[in-house]
């Protein structure tokens, strides 16, 4: 099996020569997790067996993004959100009827639109 050339590190100016990315001396820092302290407590909720259980059977019956749908654009939906944020409570996490199929940019308008409003 052939193995993949060696490069030059990817930080300007260095020259070390290394399989993939950056040198040991250049690699950036892992990003900081930006989730709230709430939020980064309940993140564990998308790891279960149930969410992904819910997330396929919402995208099964929902291929198209319910947004774009609503501009008269079909468009495949990537993302499944909560109309309505759990917060961490398994009732609304887990309740089929609160969730929507959306593509990957109105997901994350949305989410982000509910941060802002969350921080003011």
């Amino acid at each position: 099996m052939s193995q993949k050339p060696l490069r030059p590190c990817r930080h300007p100016g260095c020259t070390e020569l290394v399989p993939d990315g950056y040198c040991t001396a250049h690699r950036p820092a892992r990003a900081v997790d930006q989730r709230s302290s709430d939020a980064s407590a309940w993140h564990r909720l998308y790891k279960t067996e149930t969410w992904r259980m819910l997330r396929n059977m919402q995208l099964a019956k929902e291929p198209w993004c319910a947004a774009c749908a609503r501009m008269g654009i079909r468009t495949k939906a990537t993302d499944v959100d909560h109309i309505i944020d759990h917060e961490g409570d398994w009732a609304r996490f887990s309740d089929p009827q609160n969730l929507q199929s959306l593509c990957h940019q109105h997901h994350s308008q949305k989410t982000a639109k509910s941060m802002r409003n969350r921080r003011k």
